[in-house]
């Protein structure tokens, strides 16, 4: 398939462009500086800009099957009360632009990644995280998670809204576990690697059309 990979810099959006490739994908990236990419530039199509800008994001998408996404609003450390990198309404007003060009380019299938934690599942983590939510920085990012989905929720595309768990940066093989509707119930924790596979998985196989998989650890 031929792809936009959108948030290729991140670290799961590395794992997800390298692992796209092994398999075969033809693979679009955006990113603000080609230089910023981990992996050799002449193995990808990459673009300099950003989603907030239609027309570099109607060119990143030209000719492509779907748009996978790990997005994020970042700050400038994990600490929870650190300072945004990026603007508040970084999520929703890339989620826009990106609406606007897969109805202009003809791309119905978008894959994302939020958190397990956004909208109806808030109340299924655990009490200490919902505190962290409400009274950290990490609360825009959760907002903005929301918000994006609503809008992808009322667009005319075939999506999948990924949910993952705490992720982490394991190379063990632990297996996932997918949870709807808070059943089975999810474990805290999910690797990078396994969310990126997931991804994929999800698109090669066409799974989860209008769904919001939470994905975790499959514990022994």
């Amino acid at each position: 398939m031929h792809i936009l990979i959108l948030g290729a810099t991140g670290r799961t959006g590395r794992i997800l462009v390298n692992e796209a490739l092994k398999r075969g994908h033809r693979v679009n990236v955006l990113v603000g500086h080609k230089g910023s990419l981990s992996m050799n530039p002449n193995l990808v199509n990459a673009y300099e800009g950003t989603p907030l800008n239609i027309f570099t994001l109607a060119e990143s998408m030209a000719g492509c099957d779907a748009v996978l996404s790990t997005l994020n609003i970042s700050r400038m450390s994990d600490f929870p009360w650190s300072k945004l990198r990026t603007s508040k309404d970084f999520l929703s007003a890339s989620m826009q632009k990106v609406l606007e060009a897969s109805k202009k380019e003809h791309i119905k299938r978008i894959i994302i990644t939020t958190a397990w934690g956004v909208a109806e599942t808030k109340s299924d983590i655990p009490f200490w995280f919902r505190w962290l939510i409400d009274h950290s920085n990490i609360r825009y990012p959760y907002q903005e998670h929301e918000r994006q989905e609503a809008m992808l929720k009322n667009s005319d595309t075939n999506w999948t809204i990924v949910r993952p768990v705490g992720l982490t940066d394991s190379e063990k093989e632990k297996g996932i576990k997918i949870t709807l509707n808070n059943t089975p119930k999810p474990s805290l924790t999910v690797s990078r690697r396994s969310v990126a596979l997931f991804m994929l998985d999800v698109l090669e196989n066409n799974l989860y059309n209008k769904q919001c998989p939470v994905v975790s650890d499959k514990l022994d």
